[in-house]
C-alpha cells in the first residue's frame, strides 16, 4: 500500500466575507511564530538566532496577489498545540482555509507515464 500523501492546508489572506485580512504581513508574522518548528540550522550559522528559517511545516507564500500561509498537517504529529495555534488563528480571525492533498514530486512524470 502506497504511503498517502500529506494533506496542506491554504489559509488564505482574506476573511469569509471577501475583505483582505490585515496587517499586510500577516503570513510571515505567523509563519515566524512557527519558525522553531522546523530543520536545524546549518553548520555554517553563527549563533542559535543567525538568521530565521521557516518551519517546512508552516510557510508564507503568495498565490496570484494573496497572501497565503500553507500548513502541512504532519505537524498535528510533531507537535499538536503548534498545528492547533495556526488553525485556531485561522478561525479566530474568519480566514478561508482550503485543504488539499500535497502532490508528489514526480507527480508530472507519473501522469507522462499514464498517457
Amino acid at each position: 500500500m502506497a504511503d498517502e500523501a500529506p494533506t496542506e492546508y491554504f489559509i488564505q489572506g482574506i476573511t469569509s466575507t471577501g475583505k483582505k485580512f490585515r496587517p499586510s504581513d500577516w503570513s510571515e508574522r505567523l509563519a515566524g511564530v512557527m519558525s522553531s518548528f522546523g530543520p536545524k540550522a546549518s553548520a555554517n550559522a553563527r549563533g542559535p538566532n543567525a538568521y530565521l528559517r521557516y518551519s517546512l511545516y508552516v510557510r508564507p507564500t503568495m498565490i496570484g496577489d494573496l497572501k497565503v500561509v500553507v500548513l502541512d498537517s504532519r505537524l498535528k504529529d510533531v507537535e499538536p498545540m503548534a498545528f492547533n495555534f495556526v488553525m485556531n488563528f485561522a478561525k479566530d480571525n474568519d480566514l478561508v482555509v482550503t485543504e488539499a492533498c500535497e502532490l508528489p514530486h514526480d507527480h508530472a512524470t507519473q501522469q507522462a507515464n499514464v498517457r
